[in-house]
């Protein structure tokens, strides 16, 4: 009996375990297989493989029963993912609902997620830019959170091995605070864009206008035909997932890389309840894990553990992996996991219309969305009344309408002849977030989901940050759309709440201390070396940029300095 349960644990022991296969969960999983290291990765939702499980993809909106719209039925069923912009007919699948698996909001909060293999990387709005020294040395200077233990030059390699594999299309801008990359050809501003770019230019020092970064394959090289993704088609229905791999995803990308080494092992529908530490030995050394079907538990054995569950369900797991040495979470000594969590402020829009050059029409669709205003509030000194800024999308568009307003044969000329209107310009703010103590996650000591693992508490807030954010936001831009010549301006609260944002970091943030932080410079919990957490849950603080790239090139330094000193035997 004695030797089949130490045939069973060698069948359940690796080198390292993944939790989760999204966005940081998927580049983990790359690294790790890339170096020879036998890796388990454990995903709770259901697999879902490149192409053949993209239902959607080639569907016409009147194959759909609404037209792509929602139920009156699905609406009041499922309140917070409708709330999601890319909830829809053709993608609904990829989303989970609301009752599949509840959680206790405390104030109002959108969890949006995708369980199943590959996660929200089959979701997301592929919008990649880098983080400055600006954003990296913003606590220490502001005083609104603890130090990056961090800086750019200790990204910046990563990026770059990130970016070039993933397939970023962008120009060398030469902005100070929104660093250049290894980019492949941009997606060109169309004529108001540019417009709009020149007028900033000329009108205001530090501000710009860039042609927005995107994950997109505008022109693939070797690499990514290696990975047998071609060119972006431009079809913008990315939700759906893209049979051509024309956007990164871990499905398209990085877990057939993996897959490819020979030394992956996937494992879907395995909800990670909790990780074992032994405290004999000072580290932990496993996982154990529920099957999503059959509710029975397994544990899985390994040197090294990347948590890599998403935000709050990495915040979650730790705070569930409790032991005599650890009694209030995994790393928590200094009570500080699931606190600080952060997000993006996206509660401004903006809009208006140009009467210029007419002579030009939008023709085609543009994945990257049109420009991109990196933040320029606070950069080089503090001048305004509030901590941090904003970042913001600009796009416009020309669209034909139909005048109806004659009779009889008028009518039916103007019917077959759609005219060409003006320009539409718009604009949506992306607002950084101070990240409190007040703003924080907890398990419920009773209430657990059909896993038996306990609820997620969720006490997230805006405060008068976000709101001083937000009327910058309209004021700047209004006479910026002004000063180019827009016409109709309107200003327009978005009442979303926190989460919809879909950016939640932190809770398990990054510093120099461990006492006033959980992880240090590698992504290693202070007191528990060998588990790693490259998520959105090490963020010490959120900037204003997009955080999934920031989210890979953390993994990947990561992955790099745990097999260091795997090698060395430190691990």
């Amino acid at each position: 009996m004695a030797n089949i349960n130490i045939d069973s644990i060698k069948e359940c022991t690796f080198d390292a375990i993944v939790i989760g296969s999204g966005i940081s969960g998927g580049w983990a999983t790359k690294e790790l297989c890339e170096k020879g290291l036998r890796t388990l990765v454990l995903e709770r939702g259901r697999d879902v493989k490149h192409v053949k499980d993209y239902p959607t993809t080639n569907m016409y909106p009147y194959e759909f029963e609404h037209r792509l719209e929602m139920s009156y039925e699905d609406k009041q069923k499922n309140p917070i993912a409708n709330r999601c912009y890319a909830y829809r007919e053709d993608s609904q699948h990829f989303f989970v609902k609301d009752d599949e698996h509840p959680y206790i909001q405390e104030k109002e909060f959108d969890w949006i997620r995708g369980y199943q293999v590959g996660g929200k990387s089959l979701l997301w709005a592929r919008q990649v830019q880098r983080w400055s020294d600006f954003d990296f040395e913003g606590p220490a200077r502001d005083g609104f959170a603890v130090d990056w233990p961090i800086r750019y030059r200790d990204l910046a390699p990563w990026y770059d091995h990130v970016e070039r594999f993933i397939g970023v299309a962008g120009n060398r801008d030469g902005v100070a605070e929104l660093p250049d990359g290894a980019f492949l050809p941009s997606y060109p501003l169309n004529a108001v864009e540019d417009h709009f770019k020149r007028v900033v230019a000329s009108k205001y020092a530090n501000r710009h206008v860039v042609s927005a970064r995107c994950a997109h394959l505008s022109q693939p090289a070797p690499i990514h035909l290696e990975q047998g993704r071609v060119q972006c088609q431009n079809r913008v229905l990315c939700q759906r997932g893209c049979p051509f791999g024309g956007y990164f995803s871990s499905n398209a990308s990085t877990l057939p890389w993996a897959e490819k080494t020979g030394n992956m092992t996937l494992r879907p529908f395995s909800v990670v309840e909790s990780i074992l530490y032994d405290e004999q030995r000072g580290k932990a050394v496993g996982v154990r894990v529920i099957d999503a079907n059959t509710k029975e538990a397994t544990e899985f054995y390994s040197r090294v553990i990347f948590v890599n569950a998403s935000t709050l369900n990495s915040n979650l797991i730790l705070l569930n992996s409790i032991s005599s040495r650890f009694p209030n979470g995994l790393g928590n000594d200094n009570g500080l996991l699931g606190k600080y969590i952060g997000f993006h402020s996206y509660t401004a829009v903006i809009s208006g219309e140009y009467e210029g050059e007419l002579e030009y029409r939008t023709d085609g669709r543009n994945p990257a969305g049109g420009g991109y205003i990196p933040r320029f509030r606070n950069i080089y000194k503090q001048e305004t009344d509030f901590l941090r800024g904003w970042a913001a999308t600009f796009n416009a568009n020309r669209n034909p309408y139909t005048d109806t307003s004659g009779v009889g044969a008028s009518l039916k000329d103007q019917l077959l002849h759609p005219k060409l209107g003006n320009w539409r310009v718009g604009s949506h703010m992306m607002g950084e977030t101070i990240p409190k103590e007040s703003n924080k996650v907890w398990l419920d000591a009773i209430k657990k989901d059909q896993w038996g693992v306990p609820l997620l508490h969720i006490d997230v807030a805006y405060d008068d940050n976000d709101w001083k954010i937000r009327t910058d936001y309209f004021e700047q831009m209004t006479a910026m759309f002004e000063a180019a010549g827009f016409q109709n301006i309107k200003t327009r609260n978005d009442d979303r709440r926190p989460g919809n944002d879909i950016h939640e970091m932190g809770g398990v943030r990054m510093g120099h201390d461990p006492q006033t932080s959980l992880l240090n410079k590698w992504n290693q919990l202070h007191t528990c070396e060998n588990v790693f957490v490259t998520d959105g849950a090490c963020m010490t603080s959120t900037a204003t940029q997009n955080p999934s790239l920031t989210y890979m090139a953390l993994t990947a330094r990561a992955v790099d300095y745990a097999f260091t000193l795997m090698k060395k035997g430190v691990l």
